[in-house]
């Protein structure tokens, strides 16, 4: 008996310890899954894949107000999915890769906890 609930303190405690540390690293996660949460944003991350775009461009293929399109940029540079520039009256926008880099360390991360 006294065995086992050593384990659960040692197994509580380790759990807790990797909790701290994810909360303390990754700050950024919630935000990356929040953004990629819709579906909008995604097909937005997904044209970006391909190329550097405009915001009219990234707009073009939407039934929304040009603001609303702007709304999801906005979530997704919050995220740091996406990082934009303005050179004159034209605001590009490009993935940023290492961002999804992180996502998909998360997950990979949890998939190999899984199968040991």
């Amino acid at each position: 008996m006294v065995r086992s609930s050593r384990r659960r303190h040692v197994d509580s405690a380790g759990a807790q310890l990797l909790l701290n540390e994810m909360l303390n690293k990754k700050p950024d996660l919630d935000l990356i899954f929040q953004a990629l949460a819709d579906p909008t944003r995604r097909a937005m991350i997904e044209r970006l894949s391909h190329g550097p775009a405009a915001v009219s461009e990234l707009a073009r293929p939407f039934d929304m107000t040009l603001p609303a399109v702007v709304q999801h940029l906005q979530a997704l540079e919050a995220s740091g999915l996406v990082r934009s520039e303005k050179v004159g009256r034209v605001r590009t926008c490009r993935i940023a890769r290492d961002m999804l880099g992180e996502a998909e360390h998360w997950l990979h991360a949890r998939r190999v906890a899984e199968e040991a």
